[in-house]
């Protein structure tokens, strides 16, 4: 049954579209470095419907996926032939480059979770061309939804895909170094001015060029302000070889500790000897304060003003650490909440929040995060009640 429901997106995407991206994911996944690790993640749904295509078993995380995905080829049937060109259109986009499905399978996640609290959804967005995506209507009272995707990065001052395509360039070098001066050791990075992903970015290449001059010249330091190194011998005792082998998971679990959550680390090792990169920004992620930035900027753009408006935002591009720790210190709803005291927020009933552990269904146990907007003149609606009202 997966295998049908699968052929049937892949022939709405087509199937040499589909056969190009497939390569061009597997290309991207397929080497040893810790950048196709992460694009593994990122391509994660389209190559679930890709194991579904050919049969092979699935996760329930990953068929979560594949259902969401399957749901596209029988909204398609439903749409008016510009909803149908529109559709494909956003299909075509998402086969290309570092785009991917997600938000998409969001669409269709918020769709469906409001269709299961007894909403019926007109996929204005698709249909009508409107400035929202969906509209949704119960015992007379109707919302507009606007589905909102956004990557955790505009919150970072380290992007992590920097990161892995800075330790992916180091590597090679490092393993060189090592082998003409065994040891452990421990270089320190803070970043004031972070380090981002663009692919016009000079950061990799300067920093990259700073620790291999710093290595070829037994520097300890290098600092201006784009960046602070120290090289310092590795003295934590999670670092001390048994049998010859550095013991990795006491080690980072000392180095979490005493660099903090926020901080990126990288390990190479040749024969006993280890080199380890800790890097972080000068200031805290600011994830959950990007999420209301966005909402301002979108709310007055995206909403009408005719009815009461929902923010359905999707944040990408996170892992389930970070995730939770989100959600569990209240970091979205404090910003969120903010946010609907704002003038931008005037036409807004409620805000909710989503990742893609929500469309596995590993996430918030009501697939979303919801916070009521108290002020808006809509918010002690029953009939809107089950899409508005707060989790928590």
């Amino acid at each position: 049954m997966e295998y049908q429901h699968a052929n049937d997106f892949i022939n709405l995407v087509g199937k040499s579209a589909w056969r190009e991206r497939v390569q061009t994911i597997t290309e991207r996944t397929n080497k040893p470095t810790r950048s196709s690790k992460l694009a593994a993640t990122r391509f994660l749904a389209e190559c679930a419907i890709e194991k579904a295509r050919r049969g092979l078993p699935l996760s329930s995380s990953e068929a979560s996926f594949v259902n969401l995905a399957t749901r596209l080829p029988i909204l398609y049937e439903t749409l008016s032939a510009g909803g149908k060109a529109r559709l494909s259109e956003t299909l075509e986009a998402a086969m290309l480059g570092d785009a991917n499905i997600i938000p998409l399978l969001h669409l269709m996640h918020t769709a469906e979770l409001q269709k299961a609290r007894g909403f019926e959804v007109a996929f204005t967005g698709l249909n009508d061309a409107t400035s929202f995506d969906l509209l949704i209507t119960r015992g007379g009272a109707a919302a507009e939804v606007v589905c909102e995707p956004m990557s955790a990065e505009d919150g970072r001052a380290v992007h992590h895909r920097a990161w892995t395509a800075l330790v992916d360039r180091v590597d090679p070098d490092l393993q060189t170094w090592l082998a003409a001066h065994p040891g452990r050791y421990l270089l320190k990075m803070t970043l004031p001015q972070g380090l981002k992903s663009a692919p016009d970015a000079q950061d990799l290449p300067a920093l990259h060029a700073r620790i291999n001059n710093m290595l070829s010249t037994a520097r300890r330091s290098d600092y201006d302000e784009a960046a602070v190194l120290r090289l310092d011998p590795l003295l934590l005792a999670g670092a001390q070889a048994h049998d010859g082998q550095v013991h990795q998971a006491g080690m980072m679990a000392k180095l979490k500790r005493e660099f903090g959550p926020e901080a990126y680390f990288s390990v190479t090792e040749a024969n006993r000897s280890v080199f380890v990169i800790a890097a972080r920004g000068s200031s805290e992620n600011q994830i959950a304060g990007a999420v209301r930035r966005r909402m301002s900027a979108i709310a007055p753009a995206r909403l009408t003003g005719e009815r009461p408006g929902i923010l359905a935002m999707m944040i990408d591009d996170t892992d389930q650490a970070e995730w939770k720790t989100l959600c569990d210190q209240l970091l979205l709803e404090g910003e969120a909440r903010q946010f609907l005291t704002f003038q931008e927020a005037r036409n807004v009933i409620a805000v909710t929040c989503a990742s893609r552990f929500e469309l596995a269904h590993i996430g918030a146990s009501q697939g979303d995060l919801r916070f009521r907007n108290p002020m808006h003149p809509d918010a002690k609606s029953q009939a809107l009640a089950p899409a508005v009202v707060s989790t928590f």
